[in-house]
């Protein structure tokens, strides 16, 4: 191999790298924005209550809370638990230790009815017999 055929590889996976990885990193955050929504719709229905940052100082302080994450924080003796979403809903959602109760056993119920959709889905394709159908593509023509 040349010294030329060398550098051209090496250029076009460098050119390559920087255009994969943007969308890698776009699938990523649209991932997260999409668990940030699912937790966010559970936090409500355990009874969390939502505050929407609604000036600049309050979306700052969002951004340095702990993002994404169920946290404990004690207050007036008791403890609250703040989940902080600064990117998504630019919000805080608090609940006291009954809504997080309520929302860990919403959780695994979301978690346990998300497994037996997966083991009828995986059920499902695996009695779908493709070969009696011919060679395919067959839903084409």
């Amino acid at each position: 191999m040349s010294q030329h055929d060398s550098t051209t590889g090496q250029l076009v996976r460098k050119h390559l790298a920087l255009i994969l990885l943007p969308a890698f990193f776009s699938a990523c955050a649209a991932m997260e924005a999409n668990q940030a929504v699912e937790t966010e719709q559970l936090l409500a229905a355990a009874g969390f209550q939502i505050k929407l940052a609604q000036s600049p100082a309050q979306l700052a302080h969002v951004k340095t809370l702990t993002q994404h994450k169920l946290v404990p924080h004690e207050k007036d003796g008791g403890v609250y638990y703040v989940y902080a979403d600064a990117t998504t809903c630019k919000c805080v959602y608090w609940g006291n230790e009954a809504s997080y109760q309520r929302y860990q056993q919403l959780a695994v119920q979301r978690e346990i009815a998300d497994d037996q959709r997966m083991a009828a889905q995986m059920n499902e394709n695996a009695a779908m017999n493709w070969g009696m159908w011919g060679a395919g593509p067959w839903w084409v023509y």
